[in-house]
């Protein structure tokens, strides 16, 4: 069960975004719609693993982002031109689109509380469908939609996810992108915010 309004927080979703004044974004959430994005979970069986997962997690994390752009430009108020309200805003909102139509409701058997199988619906990931990466298959789709991403933008969306799972290569470019920008760590720190601690899971009493 969501624990947000799908229709309230689309509405938030898609306004904020249109608060950017970008250009072709209603195309933008044309496609975002079609896709399924707004129904879509946050991952399979982690943070968010139900309909309207994936648009609070992007939610949290626009709310991360935006904190900590606050808390840092009131130390450093020189990053504040380096950190534009409408870039963190697309970063922000717009990272995960690549986990729309990625997540397939199944069932399957699994083992309840007191030991016995029962059959249960669960998420399964389908990477076959446009399977070229996480981060960069966000930043191809958004290109695809019309919508006219800055460099710094593209540096922040495909590594949001930060220096994990990555060949040599692919860790040098992350740390390349980082010193070009502190929209792409102020990211990466919103989106691990977001899912470690944000969506957490409540503590059982």
């Amino acid at each position: 069960m969501t624990a947000i309004n799908v229709n309230e927080a689309k509405d938030r979703f898609c306004s904020i975004l249109r608060d950017t004044g970008r250009e072709n974004i209603d195309y933008v959430i044309e496609d975002l719609e079609s896709w399924g994005f707004f129904n879509a979970p946050a991952s399979s069986q982690g943070h968010g693993a139900y309909p309207g997962g994936l648009l609070e997690h992007s939610l949290n994390v626009y709310d991360s982002a935006m904190a900590t752009r606050r808390d840092i430009i009131s130390i450093r108020p020189d990053l504040e031109k380096e950190l534009p309200e409408d870039s963190v805003a697309i970063a922000a909102l717009l990272h995960d689109v690549c986990k729309a139509n990625f997540y397939k409701l199944t069932r399957k058997k699994k083992r309840n509380e007191i030991g016995l199988f029962e059959e249960v619906e669960t998420y399964e990931i389908h990477d076959e469908i446009f399977p070229v990466g996480h981060g960069e298959k966000s930043v191809i789709l958004l290109l695809q939609s019309g919508l006219d991403l800055s460099d710094e933008e593209i540096y922040a969306i495909r590594w949001h996810m930060g220096p994990w799972n990555l060949s040599r290569d692919d860790e040098r470019f992350y740390r390349q992108a980082g010193k070009q920008t502190p929209l792409q760590p102020l990211i990466h720190a919103a989106d691990t915010i977001a899912s470690a601690l944000l969506e957490r899971p409540a503590a059982k009493l």
